[in-house]
């Protein structure tokens, strides 16, 4: 009986420690098949009118960014005569980019999967309803991920036309932007945003270091070679006709910048606001930087300075916003200020171009800056959000790289654009036109009556 007893004994303890093997064996793996599940049920699409509601706000905030800030922040650089046209010349290409954004833009940099381009899956906006949830962001409408996206393409474009302003004609400025947007920002923000090439390679461009600001700044510096010079540049005063508008469009510029960058986030999450925080921190420190340069070399710290060294920041932050800390974007700040007045001074010297608003000097500069930087300050031990897998070294090398295909390509598509528009409508305007002022020899009309 008592052998018996024991034999029982034995196999329920047995029979236990099985149990209890499997129920181990059994937690760990569902603990090994939780994050997978829960990755599952995070990417499934799901509308969020938090994230919608503050996608739509960074949406109306770039456009404001554009028209009217980028508009008056240029037109009160140039002298009276063609305030005007630096107006219409922003406006139209608003109008025009958002357009082809929607008919072909759009599934060009954002659909497929290829190096250079995307796909023609999504050509005039097909197959996209009120109820289609971005792919990408999967929080908010198609919809209004495509109009988030169409202003950054607009105010790449318009960007440019502040180095060759006051001297070309409005037909050329059309014909050009129709032919860089098509093959020259389409296929930088799908390598870099869309799945291509340089963001397969691990660049970090949180919000347009490369693909806007490096950009822009190439194909107005190629623009300003081809145009030449203005009559009188180097050898009579061509002052800006109005500071006061530019520090309004500059204003406008930083308050539209919130959108730009913490939209960039995609949702309204804690990345918009370490963006969000590092476009106010960044863009006071590089005023404040660019000022005190301008004071100690000068001796007196102007408004343009100041504004200046405000756009400065904001594009030396715009690829880094959602990577560094806070602490990290006011040293990116203090170094894009100094370096940005030496880029509007000395390196426009250097160069011998006219560069009329300083295109180059300071969204050049100032982009391949950010963009660099952005390699380093993304650190965790910089404070801040670094990649997995990060290597200083090697991200720096990578960011190099990306600021490196952007200057080529954009360089070459310009080039040939710019060329084309030459062929075709003419480039510059005559001296006749040129003396008389733009607005009445481009419009047929004056900014200001007497």
């Amino acid at each position: 009986m008592t052998k018996k007893l024991l034999s029982a004994g034995l196999g329920l303890g047995l029979l236990a420690a099985g149990a209890s093997a499997f129920a181990q064996e059994g937690a760990a793996a569902a603990a090994a098949a939780a994050p997978a599940v829960a990755a599952a049920v995070e990417a499934v699409p799901t509308l969020s009118a938090g994230d919608t509601a503050w996608m739509l706000t960074s949406t109306m905030l770039v456009i404001l960014m554009i028209i009217p800030g980028l508009a008056l922040f240029y037109g009160g650089l140039v002298r009276s005569k063609n305030m005007l046209s630096v107006l219409a010349q922003v406006f139209v290409i608003f109008s025009l980019i958002t357009v082809l954004w929607a008919i072909y833009g759009y599934t060009l940099a954002f659909g497929g999967e290829g190096k250079f381009f995307g796909s023609f899956d999504k050509l005039f906006l097909m197959g996209i309803t009120p109820d289609t949830l971005s792919s990408m962001l999967k929080t908010i409408p198609e919809y209004v991920f495509v109009a988030f996206q169409s202003t950054f393409a607009a105010i790449t474009v318009a960007l440019i036309v502040g180095a060759f302003a006051e001297r070309i004609k409005f037909a050329a400025v059309i014909v050009f932007s129709v032919l860089w947007f098509t093959f020259s920002y389409v296929p930088m923000a799908h390598m870099v945003w869309g799945g291509g090439l340089l963001g397969a390679d691990g660049a970090l461009d949180f919000a347009g270091g490369t693909v806007v600001h490096i950009n822009a700044a190439v194909a107005g510096l190629v623009g300003a070679y081809m145009l030449g010079k203005r009559i009188g540049f180097g050898k009579e005063a061509l002052p800006p006709h109005s500071l006061t508008l530019t520090m309004v469009g500059a204003s406008l510029l930083w308050v539209g910048w919130f959108g730009f960058n913490a939209g960039s986030a995609g949702a309204a999450n804690g990345a918009a606001g370490l963006a969000f925080i590092n476009t106010i921190l960044a863009t006071g420190a590089a005023a404040i930087a660019w000022i005190a340069a301008e004071a100690l070399i000068r001796g007196k710290a102007s408004m343009l300075g100041a504004a200046s060294g405000a756009v400065a920041g904001l594009v030396t932050i715009t690829p880094a916003a959602g990577f560094v800390g806070p602490m990290g974007s006011i040293v990116m700040g203090i170094i894009a200020g100094p370096l940005c007045f030496w880029g509007v001074s000395g390196l426009k010297r250097l160069l011998k171009v006219d560069d009329v608003c300083d295109v180059f000097g300071v969204h050049g500069v100032g982009g391949i800056l950010g963009a660099i930087l952005t390699g380093v300050f993304c650190a965790k031990g910089l404070g801040g959000v670094e990649p997995e897998g990060y290597n200083m070294a090697h991200q720096v090398w990578v960011q190099l790289e990306s600021v490196l295909v952007t200057i080529v390509w954009s360089g070459v598509v310009s080039f040939v654009a710019f060329k084309i528009a030459a062929l075709t409508v003419g480039l510059r305007v005559s001296e006749e036109s040129e003396r008389q002022g733009l607005d009445i020899s481009s419009h047929g009309e004056v900014a200001y009556t007497r």
